[in-house]
C-alpha cells in the first residue's frame, strides 16, 4: 500500500487535514456520493419508498416503489434539489469542486 504524506510546515485545522487526506487517497468522490444520498433522504422525505439511487455527473437517478410518491416528488423536484445542495454546502466534508461528484444539477425519478 502506498504511503500518503501531507507535507506542511504550518499547523492546519483538522477539517483541512481530513479534506486533504480524502483528496490524496481518492476517497472524496465516494464520500460525496454517500453525502448526496443522505441529502436526498433528508430533503425528499422519501427514503422509505426509495429502492435504488444512482449519482453521476450531477444527475441523481432515483427509483421509487410508489407511483404516488413519485408523482408528489416530481412536482417538488426543483425545491428538493435546492434543499439538497443547501444541505451539501453545510456539510464540511463535501467537496463541491470534485470533477466526478459535485453538486446536484438534475433529479430523475423512475
Amino acid at each position: 500500500m502506498k504511503e500518503i504524506r501531507i507535507n506542511r510546515k504550518e499547523p492546519l485545522p483538522m477539517e483541512k487535514v481530513v479534506r486533504e487526506f480524502l483528496r490524496s487517497s481518492k476517497l472524496s468522490s465516494g464520500l460525496n456520493t454517500r453525502l448526496v444520498f443522505e441529502a436526498w433522504d433528508k430533503a425528499s422525505g422519501a427514503s422509505r419508498w426509495t429502492i435504488r439511487k444512482y449519482y453521476r455527473d450531477g444527475t441523481l437517478s432515483v427509483t421509487l416503489s410508489s407511483s404516488t410518491a413519485r408523482s408528489s416528488l416530481s412536482s417538488r423536484r426543483e425545491m428538493i434539489m435546492l434543499k439538497m445542495n443547501q444541505l451539501l454546502e453545510e456539510e464540511p466534508l463535501f467537496e463541491a469542486d470534485d470533477p466526478l461528484v459535485g453538486k446536484v444539477r438534475e433529479i430523475i425519478l423512475k
